[in-house]
């Protein structure tokens, strides 16, 4: 199951989802640049794909992805977007129309929009409702979904410089990767690498009975690692992005502390019926009721809140440790 699906999973409603815990009101929301930058198109780039994409104009643009949309919305383009996936969650999105649930995309809703861009992430699909869009006419570009924090810069100027902006791109990646670094130098330094907190992620799904570890290739090493922490799933030799839980694979990774989703933790009951999955009471971080909650649409997002999901992060982690608010 690949981080993008786990994600797209992850956000069962069309409405705005409230701050996790940790975090601040302003997760929840996106922050635009000062400056409202003005299009300069055409612009001609490459597709993930590897296919060249024109875009003569960016007056109707349809992102299909949470990611994606934050991005556009953040370099102060968003009142050109007309429609949302499920996954755009935070609150200038939410009355935008519906036209991706769960990854599932509707060709003919997105070409009733009359969009002149989609934007997507290669893993977005099926694949025949892309190929339809782009036979319609309509420049599709993808994009590389992101598994790390190195992933937030590339993946604004690619968005930027589609919509010819490409000074607003390099302005808000100098932004985030600022504020990233910010938080992390403000991070507890452990006196040696043994006092640094395993971290295990869970990906829940109560209603659903599914219950994963997040291993190699999860998407959270890097958030994890920029904690100050280490990822226990990848730690204890898991190579699968994500793996079934079991006693067995919770008291080899031995967390110190748990990273769930926010709509995951309620799903199972919150922390009480979190401790009751097969091997996490038996775990320190289960013990201690150590858990870091994120809300679902930014988590993995590696853009522009980023900064603010790592923030949540450490002073979930660390407590009065961690950066002040």
């Amino acid at each position: 199951m690949s981080v993008l699906a786990l994600t797209l999973a992850g956000c069962g409603s069309s409405g705005t989802t409230a701050a996790s815990p940790g975090t601040t009101a302003a997760t929840n929301r996106v922050e635009p640049l000062t400056d409202t930058p003005k299009p300069g198109l055409p612009t001609t780039v490459t597709s993930a794909d590897g296919k060249k994409v024109t875009v003569s104009a960016a007056r109707r643009i349809v992102p299909l992805s949470g990611s994606l949309s934050e991005i556009v919305f953040t370099l102060g383009l968003g009142d050109r977007v007309v429609a949302r996936d499920i996954t755009a969650t935070f609150a200038q999105a939410a009355k935008l129309p519906l036209v991706t649930r769960n990854h599932d995309v509707s060709a003919e809703g997105v070409l009733s929009l009359m969009p002149d861009l989609v934007l997507a992430e290669t893993t977005t699909g099926p694949a025949e409702a892309m190929r339809q869009i782009r036979a319609a006419g309509i420049p599709v570009l993808l994009v590389a979904p992101a598994q790390g924090l190195d992933d937030v810069g590339p993946r604004i100027q690619t968005v930027a410089d589609a919509l010819g902006v490409p000074a607003a791109g390099k302005e808000l990646t100098h932004r985030s990767e600022t504020r990233i670094a910010a938080v992390r130098k403000a991070i507890p330094a452990p006196e040696s690498r043994a006092e640094r907190p395993r971290v295990a992620f869970l990906y829940l799904r109560g209603q659903a009975s599914v219950y994963l570890i997040g291993g190699k290739g999860s998407g959270a090493t890097s958030l994890i690692e920029a904690a100050g922490g280490i990822d226990a799933g990848t730690a204890s030799g898991l190579q699968k992005d994500f793996t079934a839980i079991t006693s067995e694979a919770l008291v080899k990774a031995a967390p110190d502390a748990i990273l769930v989703m926010t709509k995951g933790l309620q799903s199972v009951g919150g922390t009480a019926g979190l401790k009751k999955i097969p091997g996490v009471a038996q775990t320190s971080a289960g013990m201690t009721g150590r858990v870091i909650s994120i809300e679902d649409g930014v988590l993995l997002n590696y853009g522009p809140r980023t900064d603010q999901v790592l923030k949540s992060m450490v002073e979930q982690l660390y407590g009065e440790a961690g950066p002040t608010k």
